[in-house]
């Protein structure tokens, strides 16, 4: 089934993209695995491709085109490819919809034109080790003192958070006022009392830094406050949205792509002196898994126009997010098999996916919550 989402013009970025993970991405992927990193000369060489802010003003270094299918192609690209250690999701999908919204014109003038070329890395830290899905337990709190805020707390699982030099930290500014007390402030790299943990040792995913983050009366500038004190927790509901947009549409790319490859396989690969894609029973899971996915594309596709246009729903994104990315964890399972013992081998690209995708039904809010968020939209 065709998709009719995209222009001649994205069609041409595409390739832009497709060209720029031949050179710049994949010769250097599995040496960022060993390395647990990825190097900062690939965010220069994105920023100078246009890659990053294409969504921000053309007077801050941006592209000055809020087509969010831009972004789309993106990560569709680097999830086919398997090239998952550069967090430019993080620093586009998520963080740009909070700087291009909520940044003062001081702001912007400040930080942008390092965003959109790779000068500064951007993370977001919202995660700490006693609240994750449950965003209104934070801990982490930012008192008012003249014209600083002194952060004090710890976050974890924070994806770029080795490489960050902009980090949006959700705290509370009023920690009696529950999420109303909630505010947004940039920490930057250098700050006195904020300080990295450990690289974190995770399943998969080895290429990606991701990292503890801990903050010991870090005074950070008022002029650092991002949106309006006390409306964080609003803004992070208002941009979740867009994260798990982001995240079903990386998991339905990366199960086409981990699907195409087991297709392949089953084609060439034979037993008792026939492709093994020929059995029955193994024609019949392929035949299961291309109809399931082309079924997902097409409400994933809707997805990515409603969002370009404004439109998307916060109920709408989690049910993406659920469905594309527990489908991903099913599909990649059943390629694995369909594998047999080579599925095992980690040199296989299944073998690596089945490590790297299991964390999709975690991150940006587990399965469970996006089922939560449906529940309630339905009155109950």
């Amino acid at each position: 089934m065709g998709r009719d989402i995209y222009t001649d013009d994205h069609e041409a970025f595409r390739e832009l993209v497709r060209s720029f993970i031949a050179k710049e991405a994949a010769p250097h992927h599995a040496q960022w695995e060993k390395d647990g990193i990825v190097s900062r000369e690939v965010w220069l060489a994105a920023g100078r491709a246009g890659l990053l802010g294409i969504e921000m003003p053309e007077e801050h270094g941006g592209g000055g085109n809020p087509d969010y299918r831009y972004y789309v192609i993106l990560g569709e690209e680097l999830a086919r490819a398997g090239i998952h250690g550069p967090g430019f999701a993080v620093h586009n999908d998520i963080n740009g919809g909070y700087l291009r919204r909520l940044c003062t014109d001081e702001q912007k003038a400040r930080w942008l034109p390092g965003y959109c070329s790779g000068e500064l890395i951007t993370a977001i830290a919202m995660t700490e080790p006693a609240a994750g899905s449950d965003l209104q337990g934070i801990k982490s709190t930012a008192i008012k003192d003249g014209d600083h805020y002194v952060l004090n707390g710890s976050k974890t699982f924070i994806s770029n958070g080795i490489l960050a030099d902009l980090v949006i930290v959700a705290a509370k500014t009023d920690p009696s006022a529950g999420a109303k007390g909630v505010s947004l402030l940039v920490v930057e790299r250098g700050m006195d009392g904020f300080e990295r943990g450990r690289n974190l040792d995770k399943i998969g995913l080895h290429a990606q830094d991701t990292a503890e983050l801990f903050f010991k009366d870090v005074r950070v500038p008022a002029t650092n406050l991002l949106g309006e004190e006390g409306e964080g927790f609003i803004y992070l509901m208002q941009n979740l949205a867009r994260e798990r947009l982001s995240i079903g549409v990386t998991a339905q790319a990366a199960a086409e792509a981990a699907f195409e490859h087991t297709l392949a396989y089953c084609k060439s690969r034979e037993a008792f002196g026939r492709p093994i894609g020929r059995f029955q029973h193994n024609r019949f899971t392929l035949a299961e898994m291309k109809t399931e996915l082309t079924i997902a594309r097409t409400f994933t596709d809707q997805c990515v126009l409603k969002e370009s246009e404004n439109d998307l729903t916060a109920e709408e994104a989690a049910m993406l997010k659920y469905w594309n990315t527990e489908l991903l964890k099913t599909v990649v399972d059943r390629c694995v098999q369909l594998h047999g013992g080579y599925g095992y081998m980690t040199e296989y690209p299944i073998a690596r996916a089945y490590q790297d995708v299991r964390v999709h039904t975690i991150f940006g809010g587990t399965t469970e919550i996006m089922k939560e968020i449906i529940g309630r939209s339905m009155g109950i």
